[in-house]
């Protein structure tokens, strides 16, 4: 019996009906399953597509005698050897390198999720681009392929200020250069401490002080740049963040470096501020004088306490001389200017964040220490400094 035209027509009536209904509860199922993702599948799914909309290269010059390519960038680490690595930090391998101009510089190859996406990563580069300060580490350039991305910064003759105080040799063998960083010896004199110090504070003073401030986030020795002459340049600015006109940036990620964070951190506040930043600094000031990492226990009366305890208590019981790094001569010394040095170092590293002067004064603190080094006793340098 042959279907007639009605059964036909009913029969595709019915398969349209039913696939159409499938195809409601398919679209239905996938709005459900995006409104529950959590925010970081959300996130990593954002940055997927990000990355994987970047087709060909892209690379950018802030410097015009440069070019910048990745295919420039391939020849001049060798395909990226080992043997150029000259860095190796959180944020992935830092390279030496000489480009075809004859410029040497500072290849950072960032880990892929350093930055949340393409558009954002271009946005600071670009920003932090324009930055030109002595203190500040030049950005050259940056090139982009892929999930690949590389910072192209000036070459700091001398390395981390981290290598000076920690890694330096006295030996014959410093005559040499070494891992590509110009050799330091042992011991920094305290006039040049101050001077890394009077540096870092002048560059992180013009950073704060930017009509759109920036926050560095990770001030520490390892992130000081030394040049041949000692001058500090503040570098890796991985955890920077750019702030408006308030003093906070809302962040939900925990950053900077243990030993130098500042307490409201650890108390669960995760906002980026300029006291944070001031905090940190006070930190590095305490390392820097005494030659001691921040992040190791200090023993005091048979107890160990944190460093930033320990020099408290010396500091409250006049004992400021016991805290400079043993290596430093003692003639070199004037108990007065070592006196304001931990001075001021307390002031940035107070519990309370509203306590903490602004860098920019502290380079004035600072400023009075370095003019008035060269006073005869202790009373005339105390006399300049109270003036």
């Amino acid at each position: 019996m042959q279907p007639t035209p009605i059964l036909i027509f009913a029969s595709i009536a019915s398969f349209s009906v039913a696939t159409l209904f499938l195809f409601c509860v398919f679209l239905l199922f996938r709005k459900l399953k995006s409104k529950h993702r959590t925010p970081r599948q959300q996130q990593h799914r954002n940055r997927n597509l990000d990355l994987s909309s970047i087709s060909v290269d892209e690379s950018a010059s802030f410097d015009p005698s440069l070019r910048i390519s990745m295919a420039e960038l391939r020849a001049a680490t060798k395909n990226f050897s080992s043997d150029l690595i000259v860095g190796d930090g959180s944020f992935g391998l830092v390279y030496k390198a000489r480009l075809s101009s004859g410029a040497t510089v500072a290849i950072k190859k960032l880990n892929p999720d350093a930055f949340q996406g393409f558009r954002e990563f271009r946005a600071e580069m670009e920003t932090l681009g324009k930055l030109r300060h002595r203190n500040i580490v030049k950005m050259l350039g940056y090139c982009i392929s892929g999930s690949d991305r590389l910072l192209i910064y000036e070459f700091i003759e001398r390395g981390s200020l981290d290598n000076c105080l920690y890694e330096t040799s006295t030996s014959a063998e410093a005559d040499e250069e070494s891992d590509g960083y110009l050799p330091s010896r042992l011991p920094l004199p305290w006039e040049t401490r101050l001077k890394i110090m009077r540096g870092v504070a002048n560059g992180l003073s013009y950073l704060h002080g930017l009509s759109q401030p920036i926050i560095h986030r990770d001030i520490k020795a390892g992130n000081v740049l030394l040049d041949s002459e000692f001058e500090a340049h503040i570098a890796d600015f991985g955890l920077a963040r750019m702030i408006e006109s308030s003093n906070s940036h809302v962040s939900t990620q925990f950053a900077g470096t243990m030993g130098y964070m500042p307490p409201e951190y650890r108390n669960g506040l995760t906002g980026a501020t300029l006291k944070a930043d001031v905090y940190s600094f006070g930190i590095l000031m305490f390392e820097v004088a005494m030659g001691r990492r921040p992040n190791l226990p200090m023993v005091l009366d048979d107890k160990e306490v944190g460093l930033i305890e320990w020099a408290r208590i010396l500091v409250a019981q006049n004992r400021h001389m016991e805290m400079v790094d043993a290596s430093i001569s003692r003639e070199e010394l004037m108990e007065a200017n070592v006196k304001e040095y931990f001075r001021i170092a307390c002031l940035c590293t107070s519990e309370r964040s509203k306590e903490r002067p602004p860098m920019s004064n502290v380079v004035e603190f600072l400023d009075r220490i370095c003019d008035v080094k060269l006073c005869d006793d202790d009373d005339e340098y105390q006399t300049k400094v109270n003036e």
